[in-house]
């Protein structure tokens, strides 16, 4: 009896120390997490106008054909993967892997992946990386994203690849992140965005031309895309692991109650053995 009372003892030492862990990860997911929300927020307007931008450029000049408007030269695909740096968020990390896997099924491709767990996956599966340059999303800036854009045009250029696809975690609310994949190049759906849209007179002159005002846009709206979705990206970890730390905190609470009401069931078993023990003993000596 002693020793299942020392056993449960042990075990409730054990899940208060993990609550105490899980809350100080709870609150400290919490306090990042307005913080990146509004990161997020701020960016998304800029690169709503630039895609509407590249989509006035792509309707209404026509007297051009982009490198990044055209039919693809391979039909090779590369996805930048945005993931988190950690685990411990729930299913935020796992739910974009099977997306993806799902996603590139029967797909010849390529991955840059961005973020530890990323990185991690991508070489236990054994799948072909262009770069690990860009291991730790945490440390990402925004020239990081704007370079690796560079990167990804040039080889698209040279036909490595025919198609980028963007997979990353949208952020719908604190309690839903969605898994998602943005296909971003190339970008020969841009000319039939407006086809349904009242015609207007292209009152713009792009110099030197509007094939080059084109060409030098795409890596800053790739680069923004990469940036935006990092962004997403974060503060849906942030929520996932909150939502996971405060379910954890929750589980050990129950677990601890669970385990000193067993606790206390056999400290008064021991206690009625030891008093019963005690009465049969003085009846024997009388």
């Amino acid at each position: 009896m002693a020793a299942n009372m020392k056993a449960v003892k042990l075990r409730m030492k054990s899940v208060q120390s993990t609550m105490q862990i899980t809350k100080a990860m709870e609150l400290v997911a919490s306090s990042k997490l307005r913080k990146a929300k509004e990161r997020a927020d701020a960016c998304r307007p800029y690169f709503q106008k630039l895609h509407e931008t590249l989509a006035d450029i792509a309707n209404h000049n026509t007297d051009f054909t982009s490198v990044y408007s055209c039919e693809p030269k391979s039909d090779k695909y590369c996805y930048v993967m945005v993931a988190g740096d950690r685990g411990l968020a729930g299913g935020y990390n796992s739910n974009l892997f099977k997306h993806l896997e799902a996603d590139a099924k029967e797909k010849d491709f390529v991955v840059v992946p961005v973020g530890k767990k990323s990185v991690e996956y991508c070489e236990r599966r054994g799948y072909e990386i262009i770069t690990r340059d860009y291991a730790e999303v945490a440390a990402l800036t925004v020239s990081d994203c704007y370079a690796m854009a560079k990167t990804l045009c040039e080889e698209f250029r040279k036909g490595t690849f025919g198609h980028i696809v963007l997979t990353y975690t949208k952020f719908i609310s604190m309690l839903s992140q969605q898994p998602d994949s943005m296909q971003v190049l190339p970008l020969s759906d841009l000319a039939t965005e407006s086809e349904e849209k009242e015609p207007v007179r292209n009152l713009i002159l792009y110099e030197p031309s509007s094939q080059e005002v084109f060409d030098t846009i795409v890596p800053e709206y790739l680069g923004g895309l990469i940036y935006g979705s990092i962004c997403e990206g974060s503060v849906s970890e942030l929520a996932a692991r909150r939502m996971a730390m405060e379910a954890a905190t929750d589980n050990a609470q129950e677990m601890l109650e669970t385990l000193s009401l067993h606790y206390n069931r056999a400290r008064q078993a021991s206690i009625t053995q030891e008093i019963t023990e005690i009465v049969g003993g003085a009846e024997g000596l009388s």
